[in-house]
């Protein structure tokens, strides 16, 4: 099967424990609902949990940025898409959007690194050789795909 382009992670819902105070998503739940979609995205590479009790090594988010576009509301149905940035033998660099999945707008953005990490020695280590080929085969998949103006976005006030 063929690499999508970008990746759609399966429909997922807002659940009614995630609504904060002001009556919308709490943003922890952004996140959830991305990192559900990561492991989604590594079921099909091959570096899920099946992967974890077997070799004893996984992938561990070290830098992740979050713009909140629009908020979204108890019961929501959501969709996250995932494009593969760029990869070295250790790292993947990632940029995913979460969408309301009827009406179609934007609701959130995550880029982040994950770092492929030895679970013995807790350090960084080298993807498997299958492993990188699926990850290279995502990407060239995925390279063509327009760069979102949120990629590599700096947190900052701007000045006059």
């Amino acid at each position: 099967m063929p690499p999508t382009a970008p990746f759609v992670s399966t429909p997922m819902h807002v659940e009614p424990d995630w609504i904060d105070y002001n009556g919308h998503m709490n943003v922890a739940y952004y996140v959830v609902l991305f990192d559900r979609c990561l492991d989604q995205f590594f079921d099909i590479l091959g570096i899920g949990p099946d992967y974890v009790k077997r070799y004893n090594s996984s992938s561990f988010t070290v830098e992740a940025h979050i713009t909140y576009q629009r908020e979204l509301l108890v019961g929501a149905p959501v969709k996250a898409t995932l494009q593969i940035l760029d990869y070295d033998e250790k790292r993947v660099h990632t940029y995913l959007e979460l969408f309301h999945a009827e009406e179609g707008f934007l609701s959130a953005t995550w880029e982040q690194m994950t770092l492929h990490v030895d679970m013995a020695a807790k350090r960084a280590s080298v993807f498997p050789q299958d492993i990188l080929e699926k990850i290279d085969q995502m990407y060239q998949a995925h390279k063509t795909l327009p760069q979102n103006s949120n990629v590599g976005r700096l947190i900052q006030i701007k000045r006059k």
